[in-house]
Parts: structure tokens; C-alpha cells; sequence
């Protein structure tokens, strides 16, 4: 009898144990034009994979400027619409990064990225000229929401958030685990991390930095890795997006000031900031603003660390990493 008392303690034990191990879900797909992968652990074992879907499909009924019937592309198009909170909040943060970055970072340049192909258009026949007169259309301080519109100085201004739509894609999926009770996670969207926690056994998330790509298809090669806990992670870099004209490659990164690709040697600028939002748009405000300017900038926010990949003087590929970041590189 004593001995089945034993068993009966000994598998009740295992069972128990059985139930709070943490079970690890990973959920991959694509969406927002790229991939997306949201590693959790749960002891409940429970799969999110509709609720994270439904979150993605807000995001582009809102924020979408290749959905046609999105909230952005019906202000664009100065069409009456609702604003709803996803766009209301990706137009507060893209304001406060304009601000901040006095105007390197501008939600109203969709004029000029569409025109340069880098948008849902194809692009148009570049001239100076063109984007001289293009550049009128580009000033954060001259839209603002009134009264649950957009109000314009120009009508033909339009806006686009991309700069920022998928850290906060990420940063929304981050909210909905955390709903959950979901202490420990990692979500990637496109790149964009958030990451909270760690694994069951104590160890933290590893994240790699890509090394910058000779071309857009270049397999991907990792550069450096490093241990992220309750920070947001993104990398923004010129040598995969980009367009050929007249046998010239032009970067992504677009100078609002100038209406021009930026044309120095930084490659990729990496920005762990307090979600991925801001890590997302502080990453393009380095890429414009390039390394000391930018580093100048980020040294006076309060978290935020850096690492930068660039082209030296002898043409050789060189490394940055702010005192913060360095000390979470793993050798």
C-alpha cells in the first residue's frame, strides 16, 4: 500500500510538472510584404495564430498604402474617411520622430519615394525639376489632425508610414501577448523585433545583425549577434533596397531635405530603443542623417544604443557599436 502511495505522489508530481513546463510555439508566415515569425512560451500550450493574423490585417486596412481601400489611402486620396487608432497612433509617432529629428524623419514624403519607385508606384522620368517641385509637397509641420481629419496645406501632400507601420506591427503583437499573460516572447516582423523576457531556462534571446548584402537577393550572412531582453531591435540598411537608374544605383533612404537618396558610406544602422516602433524609426532617421550626426542624436535619448556598418576612408568595411550595444554582442 505505502508503495502505491509513492507511485500515486510520484506521477501526480510528474503531472504537475508536466503542466507548467512552458511550451514553445513558433508561428511563421508572410504579411506586410515580408515575413513574419512570433516565438512564444506558454504553459497553457495555446495557439494565437488567428488573433495575430487579425492584428496584420488591421494594420494594412489602416496603415497600407498598397491596399487600396486602407485609411491612408483614402486620406491620401482626401476621400472622407474614419481615422482609427492604428493610423492615429502611427501619425502621432511619425510626427514626434519628425520633431525629434528635425525633419530628417517625414511622414509626408510619399511623394517623392513613390516618384523615386521605392512605393506602390513604379516610379516617374526623375529630373531635378521634378523633384524641386515635388519637395513642396514634403513638411511634416504642415499636417495635422483636426477633429478626426487630416488637414492639409496641400491637398496634394500625402503620407506614408513605413518608416515605422511594421515596429509597431510588431510592438501590437508584443501588446496582445503580453494580454495574455505571455511574459516571454520574441516577434520578428520583417525584421522588426520585439523582444520580452527569455527562455525557460534563463538564457537570453539571440538576435543576429545581417552583414550588409552585395545585392537584394544575396543570401543572408550575419555580421554579429547579440542578447536582447525587453527591447525593441531594428536594422535599417541601403544595400537591399534600392533602384538602377542610368546605371547608377540609388538607395532607399531618402533625404526629405534634399529629395535625394542619401550618398554616404554608412551601409546599416542598427537601433535598440524600448519598443520596436521607435527602434524602427530612429534606424531610418540614422540611415538619413548618417553616423555622427545621428550618433549625436541617440546619445541624448534616454536607452537607446547603436551600431553602425559602414565604409571607411580606405574603402574598407568598418564597425561602430555605441558602449550599451557592445556590452550585449556575444563573441
Amino acid at each position: 500500500m505505502r508503495k502505491v502511495f509513492l507511485w500515486l505522489l510520484m506521477g501526480i508530481a510528474a503531472l504537475v510538472s508536466c503542466e507548467t513546463q512552458p511550451h514553445k510555439t513558433v508561428l511563421q508566415g508572410l504579411a506586410q510584404g515580408s515575413y513574419y515569425a512570433v516565438t512564444y512560451f506558454d504553459t497553457e500550450g495555446r495557439n494565437f495564430q488567428r488573433e495575430i493574423d487579425s492584428i496584420f490585417r488591421a494594420v494594412d486596412a489602416s496603415v497600407n498604402l498598397w491596399v487600396d481601400s486602407s485609411v491612408i489611402s483614402k486620406v491620401n486620396r482626401n476621400e472622407t474617411v474614419i481615422l482609427d487608432s492604428i493610423f492615429i497612433d502611427n501619425f502621432n509617432i511619425a510626427q514626434q520622430a519628425a520633431i525629434l529629428s528635425d525633419g530628417y524623419f517625414d511622414p509626408t514624403i510619399s511623394p517623392i519615394v513613390a516618384a523615386w519607385g521605392f512605393s506602390y508606384k513604379s516610379g516617374d522620368s526623375l529630373t531635378p525639376q521634378l523633384i524641386d517641385s515635388l519637395r513642396k509637397l514634403v513638411d511634416y509641420r504642415k499636417v495635422h489632425i483636426e477633429n478626426g481629419k487630416v488637414i492639409k496645406a496641400n491637398p496634394n501632400m500625402k503620407l506614408d508610414f513605413n518608416a515605422i507601420a511594421q515596429g509597431y506591427t510588431s510592438d501590437l503583437i508584443a501588446a496582445f501577448l503580453e494580454s495574455r499573460g505571455i511574459k516571454n516572447y520574441l516577434v520578428d516582423t520583417g525584421g522588426e523585433i520585439m523582444a520580452r523576457g527569455s527562455k525557460p531556462n534563463g538564457q537570453p534571446w539571440i538576435v543576429g545583425v545581417e552583414k550588409p548584402a552585395a545585392n537584394w537577393d544575396s543570401e543572408q550572412e550575419v555580421q554579429t549577434r547579440i542578447a536582447l531582453c525587453d527591447k525593441g531591435l531594428v536594422t535599417s540598411g541601403s544595400t537591399r533596397k534600392y533602384v538602377e537608374r542610368d546605371g547608377k544605383r540609388y538607395s532607399h533612404c531618402i533625404d526629405p531635405k534634399t529629395g535625394w537618396p542619401v550618398e554616404h558610406q554608412v551601409l546599416s544602422v542598427t537601433v535598440m530603443a524600448a519598443n520596436s516602433v521607435w527602434a524602427d524609426a530612429l534606424a531610418s532617421i540614422g540611415m538619413v542623417m548618417g553616423l555622427e550626426r545621428s550618433l549625436s542624436l541617440f546619445k541624448n535619448i534616454e536607452g537607446v544604443e547603436a551600431y553602425y556598418i559602414f565604409i571607411n576612408g580606405q574603402g574598407e568595411l568598418e564597425t561602430f557599436a555605441t558602449d550599451g550595444f557592445k556590452a550585449l554582442i556575444i563573441q
